[in-house]
C-alpha cells in the first residue's frame, strides 16, 4: 500500500471516533469495564491491511488522543495497558496465520481485559478485583468475536474495491 501514512491517519481518526462514542454512550451492565471495544475493529483492520508496525502507531495514537481529549490519567493507564498487551497478542497470532480474524480479535479482547484488570488490581492493591475476570473473560470473548467478524467483512469489502 503506497499511501500508508494517510490511511493510518484516517484509521486513527476513525478509532478515536469509536472510542468517543463509547465514552458518550457507556454500557451500563452493572459491571465496570465492559465495553464493546469498537475501536478494536479499526485496529484489526489496520493490522491486516497495513502491518503490525503501522497498526501499532494507529493504536497508540488513538489511545493517547482519547486519554488526552476525554479521559483521565487512570483511564489512559488502563487503556494503554489493555491496548498494548492486546495488540502484542493479536500481532503475534496474526503472524502465525493459524487463526481467523475473529480468533485474533477474540484473543485481543480477552488480553485487553486481563491487562486492565491487572492494572486495576495493582492500583487498588487487592487481588479481590480479579474475581471479575470470569465475567470480563466472557465479555472479551464475545466482543472480540463480534468485532473480528465485523473486521472480516470490512477487509473483504476493501479487497473488493482494491
Amino acid at each position: 500500500m503506497s499511501n500508508k501514512i494517510p490511511v493510518a491517519a484516517i484509521l486513527a481518526s476513525l478509532a478515536l471516533i469509536f472510542s468517543y462514542v463509547e465514552f458518550l454512550f457507556p454500557l451500563s451492565l452493572g459491571i465496570p469495564g465492559i465495553k464493546p471495544g469498537l475501536a478494536n475493529i479499526v485496529i484489526v483492520v489496520a493490522l491486516y491491511r497495513l502491518g503490525a508496525r503501522t497498526a501499532l502507531m494507529v493504536n497508540l495514537t488513538r489511545i493517547l488522543l482519547a486519554a488526552a481529549l476525554f479521559g483521565s490519567v487512570f483511564s489512559g493507564l488502563y487503556s494503554l495497558a489493555g491496548g498494548l498487551v492486546s495488540f502484542a497478542v493479536m500481532a503475534a497470532l496474526r503472524k502465525t496465520d493459524l487463526f481467523s480474524t475473529a480468533g485474533v480479535s477474540m484473543a485481543g479482547g480477552v488480553f485487553h481485559n486481563l491487562a486492565q484488570l491487572t492494572v486495576a488490581a495493582l492500583i487498588v492493591e487487592s487481588a479481590q478485583i480479579l474475581y471479575y475476570f470470569p465475567l470480563l473473560l466472557l465479555a472479551g470473548m464475545a466482543a472480540g468475536v463480534l468485532n473480528g467478524v465485523l473486521a472480516t467483512w470490512i477487509l473483504r469489502a476493501l479487497r473488493d474495491v482494491g
